[in-house]
C-alpha cells in the first residue's frame, strides 16, 4: 500500500485505514463480532496501520483493544482516537478511559473531536506529548459549517493532524481546508469518503465507467477512496467497515497510481449519468 509522510515528523503512514464508527460498536458473542478480527488482518495484510476510533462510538473502543490484545496485534496499529467533553478534568478522564478501553499505555493520534474545548485540551495534551503518552495531536470535524472556526484554529495552532470529510459529493474542504493543511505542514485524514454513505447508497446497481480501469478501480468503493487519495493534501483516509472482504476491497484502492485534478474535471460529471 501506498504512504504518504505525516509532515510534522516524515514518519510514513499508509493511505487506506479503518474507521470503526457502527461497525465497531458490537456486542461480544455476535455475528458482527466475529467478523471483526477479520477486517484488521484485513487491514495489517494489505499494509495499512491506521484505525480511529472515539468515545462517542459506542463500545468501538472496548472493541477495538479487545481484538488487538487478543491477536497480539498492538504494534501493527496506529491507533487514533479523540477527546470530546468541556473542561480540563473531565477532558483528562475521559482521555484516561480511553486509554483503558484500548488497552495501551500510548496513542498514536488524540484528536479534539468537532472542536470541543479546544483550547483546554490542547493544553492538557502538549504535556501529554512531551511525556511520550501520545505520539500526535489534531482536531476533527465532519460538517462545512464549522470549516471556518477549522480554519481558524489551523492558523493559530501548530497541530499535526486534521480530520475532516472530504469525498466525492462533499469537496467544500478544497477551497481553504486542504490547501492551508498543506500550507501548514498538517497531515489531513479524510473522513466520510463514501458521502456517510449515501455515495454507496446511490451508486449500488450502477455500472462502473469504463474509465475506472484505466486508475485500476474494479469497485465504486476504490473509485471513490481513489478519488479522496488524488487530492494531494490528504494523507489517509478512513472508510468505515465491520466485512473484512469490504476491508480488503477498500484497502486496494491504496495500490498504483492516484490521477490528477485534470482527469477528475474529464470524468466525474458522468458517475451519475
Amino acid at each position: 500500500m501506498t504512504t504518504r509522510p505525516i509532515p510534522s515528523t516524515q514518519e510514513a503512514l499508509p493511505v487506506i485505514g479503518c474507521g470503526t464508527w457502527m461497525g465497531f460498536d458490537v456486542a461480544a458473542g455476535s455475528a458482527e463480532h466475529q467478523r471483526l478480527p477479520g477486517v484488521l488482518d484485513a487491514l495489517f495484510a494489505a499494509g495499512g496501520k491506521l484505525i480511529d476510533s472515539s468515545p462517542m462510538y459506542g463500545r468501538a473502543e472496548a472493541v477495538t483493544g479487545e481484538l488487538l490484545a487478543a491477536a497480539k496485534q498492538r504494534d501493527k496499529a496506529f491507533l487514533a482516537t479523540k477527546v470530546w467533553t468541556s473542561g480540563r478534568e473531565a477532558g483528562i478522564a475521559q482521555m484516561a478511559q480511553s486509554f483503558q478501553r484500548l488497552r495501551t499505555e500510548h496513542i498514536d493520534l488524540m484528536q479534539v473531536h468537532n472542536l470541543v474545548d479546544w483550547r483546554t485540551h490542547l493544553e492538557t495534551l502538549r504535556g501529554w506529548q512531551e511525556q511520550g503518552r501520545v505520539r500526535y495531536l489534531g482536531i476533527t470535524h465532519y460538517t462545512s459549517s464549522a470549516y471556518a472556526e477549522v480554519e481558524a484554529v489551523l492558523r493559530e495552532q501548530k497541530l499535526d493532524f486534521l480530520q475532516i470529510n472530504y469525498s466525492l459529493d462533499a469537496r467544500e474542504a478544497e477551497q481553504r481546508l486542504l490547501p492551508l493543511a498543506a500550507e501548514r505542514g498538517v497531515a489531513v485524514i479524510a473522513n466520510m469518503p463514501f458521502g456517510g454513505g449515501s455515495l454507496m447508497r446511490r451508486l449500488r446497481g450502477k455500472p462502473l465507467p469504463g474509465w475506472a480501469a484505466e486508475i485500476g478501480c474494479a469497485s465504486w468503493a476504490q473509485l471513490l477512496l481513489k478519488f479522496v487519495l488524488s487530492h494531494p493534501a490528504v494523507t489517509c483516509t478512513i472508510p468505515g467497515t465491520s466485512r473484512p472482504e469490504h476491508m480488503a476491497d477498500n484497502a486496494a484502492a491504496g495500490t498504483g497510481g492516484f490521477p490528477d485534478a485534470a482527469f477528475w474535471q474529464r470524468h466525474v460529471h458522468s458517475i451519475d449519468r
